[in-house]
């Protein structure tokens, strides 16, 4: 079992992926990571990430970090549970640059929506979370749960109407939808 991932084990793991990097990149950090670094969360489990573009180098320095440094590392994004939503990376709020890479935040606009769709309870607060700190308006979840309406078909596991009353109820409680 790997040790729970703070905020200062997070920014040694910048370091090092930074050094690896050989050409200039971006890592998205969502779920835990995010809301380690974003304060509402100490520690997370899982560092879930992905990189754009795929560098080999990271891929085989990923496996070296996870033993060294005992932090258990996932090729994650919002994208492997709902399509990917318009602008997302414009969206992505950077946190700082390690060497060649830029460390991000994945768009939490994506990051509620997916969140919702696993409905997990941490999830959900990570959500709740999100509103309270102004990370996200309600009216424009929906605009962005819209504009991927017509792709959910493309992830059978997801039920449309579930996921969108999901939704609603969440933006409920926010004061819009």
């Amino acid at each position: 079992m790997r040790t729970p991932v703070d905020a200062e084990r997070l920014g040694v793991l910048m370091r090092h992926l930074g050094a690896a990097a050989r050409q200039p990149g971006r890592i998205y950090f969502t779920g835990g990571a995010s809301a380690v670094l974003e304060g509402w969360r100490d520690s997370t489990i899982d560092v879930d990430l992905k990189m754009v573009p795929e560098q080999d180098e990271l891929f085989r320095a990923i496996p070296r970090l996870k033993d060294e440094l005992s932090i258990n590392v996932e090729l994650a994004s919002p994208g492997d549970f709902i399509p990917e939503l318009p602008g997302w990376n414009a969206r992505s709020r950077a946190i700082r640059t390690e060497g060649a890479l830029t460390f991000c935040h994945y768009d939490f606009y994506a990051q509620a929506l997916a969140k919702i769709e696993r409905g997990h309870a941490i999830d959900i607060e990570d959500v709740e979370q999100m509103f309270r700190r102004g990370l996200l308006e309600p009216s424009r979840l929906l605009e962005f749960l819209d504009a991927i309406e017509r792709d959910l078909v493309r992830y059978p596991a997801l039920d449309p109407p579930s996921f969108r009353r999901a939704v609603q109820t969440v933006v409920a409680r926010h004061g819009s939808g």
